[in-house]
């Protein structure tokens, strides 16, 4: 099932006439927004990642996990805690707890996985404080792991996954809850705690665990044991939940699960970086003119906004001598030049005294938006401020040394460049000749010198460049050597079924979202969340609608990140599989989807608070619970924005822009949905990441928009040409180029779909007989190969000569005839 288009849902701008359902109060209250100090990376801080394993509703399963481990720890061992044993007595308990594990009983397994977990969450019972038990949480975590737990926990999840009753239970239910996926979210607790606390590297780990986490990242890489790799049995847990065939399924422990497996086997987005490095030297490609991600890291964030003036307002303005007689509206002029100024230190007019009402009337009397959302970010002043009104001292302005990226320029820029040139002052092409400049005037000769030196070849122009190379002269060049990297195993073990995993992730996502609407035919995802017994007072209410919403939260968290670092590991492995899942999650509706989820108040979004401090974990392991009172349910919860929701919003967009670069018929579908007011709420957040990647997405799309776009919104032209890399001769800002033409784009993604069939079929679909083999054309070679025959074979072989050789007639002269 296709996720649906949202033209409904999505608002529609009139350009030049505005949309008329945006409110005031949409944009009033943005300039309140401080930046916010947000450092990107693979994931959160430790003890966060491992709290948002739970759910609020399984808080109370810590004191059954420890009560399970206390039983069965004191028939084992005598007057000793699990902290005071010797490493090797610690080893024969867990060598113990796996012998335990092969029982038939359910219930007797159930508490000696329980009895697991505890080991695995840092024995919290014998623990002081926080630190402690992160500390012995991994500490355990590596010594399960030497005793081959992982393996055994891998094995009992293959029996629950195929457990019929279980499955057959949960679809008779009328409403599945937290009670069907028990035994589930033990063993997938155990192994993503494991997962977690392996992955993490610490400079003060001893070999032995530098060690254990190599081998462990082995394991999980390649197929071991004649078995797939961990990540695909993930996978298949979510096409299974997602078909309707198990909806008990523990969705968010699975996704998280499996996004940490991605990041641990393949890497995150540092180790990306350095395998972008590495590849590029092994081609002979030049170095990275800079790391994009120390570039970003040091960028400052645009000042958002206060509010909005109408293009009608400033067109039915009074002159200019009379505004400068109004204290008001002349400070209002000084803010709306300033609100996008990236060079100032702090607001230079944030001192002043807010503006009476009278003023505030004046300015509300002619307020209409344009596109929906216009406001300071997209409007000139109308007059300049006077310099007395603005002293501007150096202590106060900072201005940069120049632009952040270094400009790039494409082979095709060149050969574009030279064609029209070559036309133009000679009147015939050279094709893609991009070295004789004969008969051309020497500024020509000069801007070719500077495309040059600019001239950026991309590891995927080179691994298209092969592959036609491969296509042509499959003969000559021989049979290609694929490495068997993490990727590839991975890559071939998708390949199948990979459209079927991104409509399934997807389809969670949309669940997920925070814009979906409730319909009956969307998938329950609440089934690791909901208690068996629902709330009855007020407080228990909120504290489930704050659970519902965390658990949202991070599941949108996990699948964009997921999906992010697949994209990206898979196009620096070879570009046409990167090619091959950006399709399919674009025929699964993806761009839609992704501009519903931003078609909200963004930045309620991230500033919301769904987390209860004193109920995460390892907090509420260490002190007893409070009492469940409204000012229980926000103490300690002073955080400027959610990390986790600010983080998935930067992943979409990301994820948004990776599908779109240099594909016209996708940035169509942009400008189809509306996306541009979409897109400008968001530069609202002070964050400077997320900003780049917005005004990248508007970038692609302003030649599509139209000049009277353009003319509206100066300040986002540039705030984009001050924040986004420039591409020579890329004729964004006007809209002269061919590309803003009425475009093809059915044939376009024909064409792509085409090559990335011809690349996958060559690779990966190699039959033993194909019809480049050898054919051994020597009679006596032939017949005196040796075949396999069956056993039983020279018991019938007289009858079998008699039926199939001497009873059948063979008409020679019509043999000869056909021939």
């Amino acid at each position: 099932q296709s996720l649906q288009p949202l033209e409904a849902e999505i608002p529609i701008p009139v350009y030049g006439g505005g949309n008329r359902t945006a409110g005031k109060q949409d944009w009033r209250g943005s300039v309140d927004c401080p930046t916010l100090e947000f450092e990107y990376g693979d994931a959160d801080g430790h003890a966060a990642e491992l709290s948002e394993l739970y759910s609020y509703t399984e808080n109370l399963e810590f004191t059954n996990n420890r009560r399970c481990f206390e039983e069965d720890f004191k028939t084992q061992v005598q007057g000793k805690e699990w902290l005071e044993l010797e490493e090797d007595a610690q080893k024969a308990y867990i060598m113990g707890l796996l012998d335990r594990l092969e029982v038939v009983s359910r219930e007797r397994r159930l508490k000696v996985a329980r009895a697991v977990l505890y080991l695995a969450q840092g024995t919290f019972g014998e623990c002081d404080s926080e630190v402690d038990v992160l500390h012995w949480s991994r500490y355990n975590c590596f010594l399960l792991y030497q005793m081959g737990t992982f393996s055994t926990f891998l094995e009992l999840l293959h029996m629950e996954i195929d457990n019929s009753q279980a499955c057959s239970s949960a679809l008779r239910k009328p409403a599945v809850s937290i009670a069907d996926s028990t035994e589930l979210r033990v063993l997938l607790s155990v192994m993503y705690l494991m997962v977690e606390n392996i992955r993490l590297e610490q400079e003060t780990d001893p070999c032995g665990w530098r060690t254990a986490r190599e081998t462990f990242r082995t394991e999980l890489s390649f197929s071991m044991h004649n078995e797939e790799p961990f990540a695909l049995l993930l996978f298949s847990m979510v096409t299974k939940f997602c078909s309707g065939l198990a909806p008990h399924f523990p969705i968010k422990k699975v996704l998280l699960l499996l996004w940490k497996v991605v990041m641990f086997t393949l890497g995150g987005f540092e180790h990306l970086q350095t395998l972008k490095v590495q590849k590029r030297a092994e081609l002979g490609l030049p170095p990275l003119a800079e790391d994009s991600i120390q570039v970003v890291k040091s960028m400052r964030a645009a000042s958002p906004p206060s509010y909005t003036l109408d293009l009608g307002e400033s067109q039915l303005a009074p002159p200019p001598s009379k505004l400068r007689g109004r204290r008001g509206s002349r400070r209002q002029l000084l803010t709306k030049q300033d609100s996008l100024d990236i060079y100032n230190e702090r607001d230079l007019f944030k001192t002043e005294e807010p503006a009476t009402e009278e003023e505030e009337e004046s300015a509300g009397d002619g307020e209409r938006t344009l596109d929906g959302e216009l406001d300071l970010l997209e409007q000139d002043p109308l007059v300049p401020p006077p310099p007395s009104e603005a002293p501007l001292s150096a202590e106060r302005v900072t201005f940069p040394k120049g632009l952040p990226w270094a400009p790039k320029v494409r082979q095709k820029d060149i050969e574009h460049f030279l064609e029209m040139s070559r036309n133009k002052f000679i009147g015939f092409t050279l094709g893609q000749d991009t070295d004789t400049l004969v008969g051309l005037p020497r500024p020509i000769h000069e801007s070719v010198k500077t495309l040059k030196q600019h001239k950026y070849i991309s590891i995927a122009d080179v691994q298209i460049k092969n592959e036609e190379e491969l296509e042509k002269c499959p003969m000559s060049l021989g049979e290609e050597v694929v490495p068997e990297t993490p990727c590839e195993i991975l890559y071939q073990g998708m390949l199948y079924s990979l459209p079927q995993y991104m409509i399934a992730l997807l389809k969670i996502l949309l669940a997920a979202a925070p814009t979906s609407k409730a319909k009956t035919d969307s998938i329950n995802i609440l089934a690791d969340v909901l208690p068996e017994e629902m709330p009855i007072t007020v407080l228990q209410s909120m504290k489930l609608g704050i659970d519902v919403n965390r658990h949202k939260e991070i599941i949108v968290k996990s699948i964009s990140t997921l999906l992010l670092l697949l994209l990206k590991h898979f196009k620096l492995n070879h570009i046409y599989q990167f090619e091959y899942v950006s399709q399919h999650l674009v025929f699964a509706n993806c761009i839609p989807l992704i501009l519903k989820f931003f078609n909200q108040n963004i930045l309620s979004y991230i500033t919301a608070k769904n987390s209860i401090s004193v109920l995460d974990y390892p907090c509420c392991t260490i002190q007893d619970l409070p009492e469940l009172t409204t000012e229980s349910l926000e103490a300690g919860d002073n955080s400027q924005f959610c990390w986790r929701n600010l983080f998935s919003c930067i992943n979409l967009l990301r994820l948004l822009n990776k599908l779109t670069k240099w594909k016209h018929s996708r940035t169509m579908m942009l400008v189809v949905f509306k996306s541009a007011p979409i897109l400008k709420r968001a530069l609202k957040v002070k964050q400077a990441m997320l900003q780049l990647y917005v005004l990248k997405l508007l970038k692609i799309q302003t030649k599509y928009l139209g000049r009277q776009w353009r003319k509206s919104n100066m300040k986002t032209m540039s705030a984009i040409y001050q924040k986004v890399r420039h591409r020579m001769n890329d004729d964004w800002a006007y809209g002269n180029d061919i590309d803003a033409r009425p475009w093809d784009f059915q044939a376009e993604e024909c064409t792509l779909r085409a090559n990335i069939e011809a690349f996958n079929s060559r690779r990966y679909d190699r039959p033993q007989d194909s019809e480049f083999s050898p054919v051994d054309n020597c009679l006596q070679s032939v017949l005196g190969q040796r075949l396999d025959l069956p056993e039983d074979f020279h018991y019938s072989y007289e009858l079998w000569l008699e039926r199939e050789v001497f009873s059948q007639p063979i008409c020679w002269e019509e043999l000869l005839q056909n021939h």
